[in-house]
């Protein structure tokens, strides 16, 4: 019963690790990446369709994406749903071809990505926090229950918070890095 609370509690965290890291792929550098564009749908014969699913995403250089679109009717569609995003990119059309330039950042919206992505990392560290919380309720109730003793109890409380210490760790380090790929001109 213990190990399936702790797998369950590792398995959590490491998810919502990787949800950081999803999270944080989509916060511009500067850089054209694919992943920057992820998060957009496309209306398609009536369903809202991720754009990826729709046209194929290149880095064309540093600063241009390439969006080559598979379905010529889709191409102003694509190009509105870049717009509407919140992204600030302005694509320009050639065809089934569109093309994506990322304008430079300035310092100043360097340092609001920084806050965004600081942001982000703390609501991966409450979430992991909300985890650990959870797994010592359900130790907290084996307790109770007198299915295992205390000693069993503190002993794998201690194992939690090691998990919890790595995968905050880990938070840290991505968040580490995303700021200095951000400060970086």
């Amino acid at each position: 019963m213990i190990n399936e609370i702790k797998s369950d509690a590792k398995v959590r965290m490491e998810k919502s690790v990787e949800a950081l890291k999803n999270n944080l792929a989509k916060i511009r550098t500067g850089r054209a990446h694919p992943s920057l564009l992820q998060g957009l749908s496309v209306e398609y014969y009536g369903a809202a369709t991720p754009i990826n699913q729709v046209a194929n995403i290149v880095a064309e250089d540093a600063r241009t994406l390439a969006i080559t679109v598979f379905d010529k009717e889709l191409a102003s569609a694509v190009e509105k749903a870049i717009m509407k995003s919140d992204l600030g990119l302005n694509p320009q059309s050639a065809g089934t071809v569109i093309r994506v330039p990322l304008p430079p950042l300035t310092e100043e919206r360097r340092r609001d990505f920084v806050k965004i992505v600081r942001g982000e990392a703390e609501g991966g560290r409450v979430a992991i926090r909300n985890i650990r919380r959870d797994a010592n309720g359900d130790l907290k109730a084996l307790l109770k229950d007198k299915e295992i003793s205390e000693d069993e109890d503190r002993r794998a409380q201690d194992e939690i918070q090691k998990l919890t210490d790595a995968a905050v760790k880990s938070v840290d380090e991505l968040l580490e890095i995303k700021e200095k790929e951000l400060m970086e001109v």
